[in-house]
This record gives structure tokens, C-alpha cells and sequence, in this order.
């Protein structure tokens, strides 16, 4: 299947080179170019994208209002193409909130030596979202479903030599005892996901909260402020050596590892770059191993919507430490990615759609 994508950028550079990168890969084919918000709105209309990528900064129409009139009129994926600076970081929740399920950086990305990283990124990102279960809903299952393809190599995953576990009803208890501790993991689509569920939680939330959304470092602090904003919890970023309390949610920093630490009695934020070879830093997989190996109370950790598998292998060890497990369901993910690959190492006690965790977290806190 070709991907059919529209760049919008005020930028004739920019339209160049995101057009180049992403036809490098034959199953992507950029069938137009817009040059600001109501020459994309005119181009929507005559070519009838699969995906769209828009820049924010654009004359005429800028890439907010367009993103607007898209999802009023033709909703569709949008991936952002947005700068790292941290008014570029706030347009980019402002167009997460507004429906974009993702973003890629741009400006000065694009000139760096990463330039191979960047341009899989955006690849791997724009076939993702063209086929996201938001805008594509899965046929029912069958008995014995086929396993999907690769979007990136058209060839059937590896399979393990035991099939995976079917997962649980989302109606599935997560049980008793009542966890001290709440982790949560989460990618692409996971702004829009935390920022419909913690503002559900009480101030009277009776654990900390520690989260790993893969974030820039640019990004994680006002996305925290934005949170603390909206939310009966206190939201923050995490900081060195802080105690963790009771009804506070810990957002960990763009660029680093945040970590469960014992150091102090009821637990501290622990930030370190180690380790370096990590594919994601901050990685969901060294919360959840740091938690499984330090902590000492019950644990109930959650994985929302992301590309990849980060999460799964750290979910699998709290399990086995007889953690409570949750992951949102395919229905309602941006990328049923990180999820899945928790739910296939049979290590997930309940799986739902977004629209319901919120109410398995307060009955199985009794908030």
C-alpha cells in the first residue's frame, strides 16, 4: 500500500527536503505541497491525502487555524513539523490538544549529522499515523488472525515459538491490595492521552505518580505546567533527589532517565543518562525496572498508546513482583505499538479503551 501525503510548509527548503526524505521509501509518495494553511485546506480537497504533515509558523493561515479547519471538516492524521524552541514546544500541545497525533522536529534537526535518525523517524512516524486505529478501525478478530505486516518492511513480525497471550476483557478487576505506587508509560498520542485522564484524578490521590512519555527536553516541563493546569493533582516535572508524595504526578525530563530511588523512606526521583544505549531517553522500560527492582510496595503500572516496545520488557519484571497491569486498547490508540508488545508477553491484567481507565484508576484507588 502507497501512503499518499500532503507537506504543508511555508518553507519552499523545508517542502523540499521533507518531500525528498520521505520519498527515499517506496511505499511513501508526496502527491502535493502546500505553502500555507488555506493552500493545504484548497490541496485536502483536490487530492485526498492519507496524512498530512504542517508546519506551524505560516502566513496567511498558520498551521493551528488550518489544523482546526481539517478536523471540522476533513479529519485526518496530522503529523506537526514543529521547532524545539519553547514557543514552538507550546504551539505543539496547543495542535496535540487540537487532534495532531504526533510531531517531528524541525530547523536546525535537519541539518545535524542525525539527519539518517530524522528521516526514519519521519517515515516511520508518517506510515504509523496513515494507518493509525483512530482513523482505520480494525476488522472484528477472527479465530485465528493473521498476523500483521511491518509497515516498515512489508514482511510478517517474528513470530515466538509460545503465541501470544490473548488479552484480557477490559471488564478484568485489577485486584487488590490497593497499590502504593502508580507508573505509567506512554509515546505517540500519549500527550492527549494523559491530558484526558489525569485531570479525572482527585487531589486526594493517595500514591505519587511517576510518567515517561517520550518527550523532548524542550517540551516536558510546559507540558508538565499545561497538566498542572488542568488538574486536580499536582503536575510537575521531576527533579533530582525529590521525596515523592501522595497525590503528586512526576513528568520525567526530556533527555534523561528518571528512576525510582530508595534513598529516602517513602522513595525519591532518581535522573541519570545511564544507560546511554537505551533507544529512548526517557525510557518506560528503566522506570518500570528501577521500580521492580527497588520498590518494595505494590505497584500498579499502566502503558498507553506508542510506537515500539518500550514499556513491555519493565512491565513483564513488576508483573512477576506481583504488580497490577494495565494497557489502553487498540481502539482507541494513536499506535497500538507499546501496548501490544506488552500484552504479547502475556503481562497485562487489564486492557481497555482510554475513555475507561480513568474509572478502573479511581475504583481500584476507592477515590
Amino acid at each position: 500500500m502507497t501512503i499518499r501525503i500532503l507537506v504543508v510548509d511555508d518553507s519552499p527548503f523545508m517542502r523540499k527536503s521533507l518531500q525528498k526524505m520521505l520519498e527515499e521509501a517506496p511505499d511513501l509518495r508526496v502527491v502535493a505541497t502546500a505553502r500555507d494553511g488555506i493552500d493545504a485546506l484548497e490541496k485536502i480537497q483536490e487530492f485526498k491525502p492519507d496524512i498530512v504533515t504542517l508546519d506551524i509558523e505560516m502566513p496567511r493561515m498558520d498551521g493551528l487555524t488550518c489544523l482546526k479547519k481539517i478536523m471540522a471538516d476533513h479529519p485526518m492524521p496530522v503529523l506537526m513539523v514543529s521547532s524545539l524552541t519553547q514557543e514552538g514546544a507550546q504551539a505543539t500541545l496547543d495542535a496535540l490538544s487540537l487532534g495532531a497525533l504526533d510531531f517531528i522536529p524541525k530547523e536546525s534537526g535537519f541539518a545535524s549529522l542525525s539527519i539518517l535518525q530524522i528521516q526514519h523517524d519521519l517515515q516511520e512516524k508518517v506510515r504509523r499515523l496513515a494507518t493509525s486505529p483512530r482513523y482505520h478501525k480494525a476488522p472484528p478478530s477472527s479465530p485465528t488472525p493473521a498476523l500483521p505486516t511491518t509497515p516498515a518492511t512489508g514482511a510478517p513480525p517474528a513470530r515466538s515459538a509460545v503465541p501470544p497471550k490473548a488479552a484480557p476483557p477490559s471488564g478484568t478487576s485489577l485486584g487488590s491490595p490497593q497499590a502504593e505506587l502508580l507508573v505509567i508509560g506512554s509515546s505517540t498520542g500519549g500527550p492527549k492521552a494523559l491530558q484526558d485522564i489525569l485531570p479525572t484524578l482527585p487531589a486526594n490521590l493517595p500514591v505519587p505518580c511517576l510518567i515517561v512519555q517520550h518527550m523532548p527536553s524542550t517540551f516536558t516541563k510546559p507540558f508538565a505546567d499545561r497538566l498542572d493546569g488542568l488538574c486536580q493533582v499536582h503536575v510537575k516535572e521531576a527533579e533530582q533527589g525529590e521525596p515523592l508524595k501522595p497525590g503528586t504526578v512526576y513528568i520525567a525530563p526530556g533527555g534523561i532517565h528518571m528512576t525510582y530511588g530508595s534513598r529516602v523512606p517513602k522513595g525519591c526521583i532518581e535522573l541519570s543518562a545511564e544507560p546511554v544505549s537505551s533507544l529512548h531517553r526517557p525510557s518506560v522500560d528503566v522506570l518500570f525496572l528501577s521500580v521492580s527492582e527497588l520498590f518494595r510496595g505494590q505497584v500498579l503500572a499502566g502503558i498507553l498508546t506508542g510506537m515500539g516496545s518500550d514499556g513491555a520488557k519493565g512491565m513483564e519484571q513488576l508483573k512477576k513482583k506481583g504488580a497490577h497491569t494495565l494497557a489502553e486498547s487498540e481502539e482507541s490508540c494513536v499506535v497500538y505499538g507499546m501496548p501490544r508488545a506488552a500484552v504479547e508477553r502475556g503481562c497485562v491484567d487489564v486492557v481497555a479503551p482510554l475513555g475507561d481507565i480513568p474509572g478502573h484508576l479511581r475504583r481500584h484507588f476507592h477515590i
